[in-house]
């Protein structure tokens, strides 16, 4: 009975002593702090950044824009006409030139046949008449050929006055359309050029023109020494 009794007091003790449960508490959750100071912050840095962007943009564009200027400029114009002609008009002219009958242009020449054609005096003992008919002749026929001469080259002259004013139009077209300097400039130097060659003619058709009026006034003023020398020929006989 002792045995029962003290079992049952130590089953009841058991039960009523106290039972301490360890329980394990959950995890805390992340929570994110929202910055507005630092948001604001990115928000500058991506706008600058924005910026540098647009900033490189547009000086490539005007690197560009100044590359294409220059390839412009250094474009060369698509047409050459001053150089051909003013070689074949040069090369005419000179041909014309050679070509004059009689006394030439040559200083040499000019020296020894002038004074053999027009004699300053018959001297003391003009020559036979038919001489100096055969003179008057030679004379005449220089005269004629230096005028002859002159229409050549007046002809010449107003051939070459129509294709260069054709040549000259076209040159004015262009430089009106021009790209860039380099064409326009171009285009300025090709017109002068012409403008040169067309001197040139003058000139050379002004002494073809002053040639002939001074054989016709030499052969003028020889005329009258061979009249001179011919009543001093017949007065003598």
């Amino acid at each position: 009975m002792k045995r029962l009794s003290l079992s049952i007091v130590v089953s009841a003790f058991v039960c009523a002593a106290p039972v301490t449960v360890y329980l394990t508490p959950p995890a805390a959750a992340q929570l994110t702090v929202y910055d507005p100071a630092n948001h604001a912050q990115n928000i500058l840095q991506a706008v600058r950044a924005l910026q540098e962007i647009d900033n490189q943009v547009r000086q490539l564009t005007h690197e560009i824009d100044m590359i294409e200027k220059m390839a412009r400029d250094l474009e060369t114009l698509p047409v050459e006409v001053a150089r051909a002609i003013i070689a074949d008009r040069i090369r005419r002219i000179g041909e014309l030139m050679r070509d004059a009958e009689g006394i030439g242009y040559g200083v040499e020449e000019v020296e020894k046949e002038y004074e053999n054609l027009y004699p300053e005096t018959y001297g003391d003992t003009p020559p036979q008449s038919d001489v100096l008919v055969e003179d008057a002749r030679a004379r005449w026929r220089q005269s004629r050929s230096a005028h002859k001469h002159t229409l050549l080259m007046v002809a010449e002259t107003v051939r070459n006055n129509a294709e260069d004013s054709e040549a000259l139009t076209g040159l004015v077209d262009e430089s009106q359309t021009a790209i860039g300097n380099l064409q326009a400039l171009q285009a300025g130097n090709q017109i002068g050029a012409l403008s040169a060659e067309q001197l040139i003619q003058m000139e050379a058709l002004m002494a073809a023109h002053y040639r002939a009026i001074a054989f016709d006034r030499a052969r003028e003023l020889e005329e009258a020494e061979r009249g001179r020398a011919r009543l001093k020929s017949f007065l003598g006989d």
